[in-house]
């Protein structure tokens, strides 16, 4: 079985308040669920139409446990809290 990998990279940020009280319940949600973190904060260095703005990267064991991990109802709590905070892309992305 492949590791998967949870990318979140932020496109905007629209209330600062907002986003805290996601990171507040989303952290402890995503490493219950078997997640570790990687990489959190603004992007180092962009390319092509890559854009400066926070990035997150979380690793699981599992395509299936990443979102087993996003459908829990604690991180589902988390992104209640979030609401129109921000604008985001995330994938999961199986590993090699």
């Amino acid at each position: 079985m492949s590791k998967a990998y949870w990318v979140s990279a932020y496109r905007a940020v629209y209330d600062a308040g907002k986003l805290a009280a996601y990171a507040k319940l989303a952290g402890p949600a995503l490493t219950a669920a078997g997640g570790r973190f990687l990489a959190r904060g603004e992007a180092a260095a962009t390319f092509e139409l890559g854009q400066k703005q926070r990035t997150v990267v979380i690793e699981f064991d599992s395509v299936e446990q990443a979102v087993a991990a996003h459908d829990s109802p604690a991180y589902q709590a988390a992104l209640e809290a979030l609401g129109d905070g921000a604008e985001r892309d995330i994938r999961i992305v199986e590993g090699v």
